[in-house]
């Protein structure tokens, strides 16, 4: 079963309060100056700025409450008859549903975008925490503190396997954190040597998991499959070196 889209927290309700509060602000000088001076074209325009500006902020939840309250102050007070939510013409109807539809549009369009932004800047990160570790243990736990960090999960255990298939290195973050029966989220860690092990993610209070098959947690996943194999491929080659006789110099 789907979780929902929106978790309704306390924050998360503020927010859209102040996304129609916001709209409420840019209402009042487009009133005081007119609908007979601006147009309907030109203040369909001006609403997008706090929508966009919402959604921008406080994300999207916030950013479609802004759009439904400028569409309905939009009919309410520029869509003749006046100081009603009929609308008496077809030309009315109209207007008011393309206004709607580019302000949600613009809100998905500024969603997609800001978490296209926010992976990239996460993926860089996580590269550079991986970057130069020399174990697996110490890249173990730092994915999982990143993984939690993230989502801000209940509970992230990352598990390499031994030659034998059997749990030979489990990090959890945090350490005393307990989750469900069973995870929310298992990612496999697939590399060049096959299935090396799988991470284990625990939802959190406020904050939903993205799909398995998602983007970011399918490169998550890659990534630390990769650091994984580098760390092994350096201690095999450490382990060689140490065996290799000494050549006397005399």
């Amino acid at each position: 079963m789907k979780r929902n889209r929106f978790s309704f927290t306390p924050k998360l309700l503020t927010n859209s309060l102040l996304a129609v509060l916001t709209v409420a602000a840019t209402t009042i000088p487009l009133f005081l100056i007119g609908r007979a001076t601006l147009g309907e074209s030109v203040i369909a325009l001006l609403y997008l700025v706090p929508v966009a500006w919402s959604a921008n902020k406080w994300g999207q939840l916030p950013g479609i409450s802004a759009a439904l309250m400028a569409a309905l102050a939009f009919d309410f007070l520029f869509i003749p008859p006046f100081f009603t939510f009929a609308v008496e013409r077809l030309e009315g109807w109209l207007v008011l549903a393309i206004f709607l539809g580019v302000a949600i549009l613009v809100v998905g369009r500024i969603q997609d975008s800001l978490s296209k932004a926010r992976e990239a800047v996460f993926m860089y990160e996580l590269s550079s925490a991986l970057t130069g570790l020399r174990t697996p243990e110490a890249v173990a736990h730092t994915v999982a503190r990143q993984l939690r960090q993230l989502f801000q999960a209940a509970l992230v255990n990352v598990i390499f396997y031994s030659e034998d298939r059997s749990l030979s290195i489990v990090a959890s973050e945090p350490g005393d954190g307990m989750g469900k029966d069973r995870p929310d989220r298992v990612l496999p860690l697939l590399n060049s040597w096959g299935l090396v092990g799988e991470i284990q993610v625990w939802r959190g209070a406020n904050v939903d998991l993205p799909s398995e098959d998602s983007r970011l947690l399918q490169d998550f996943a890659s990534q630390t499959a990769r650091a994984l194999e580098r760390t092994q491929q350096a201690e095999t080659e450490k382990h060689i070196n140490g065996l290799a006789p000494k050549v006397s110099t005399r």
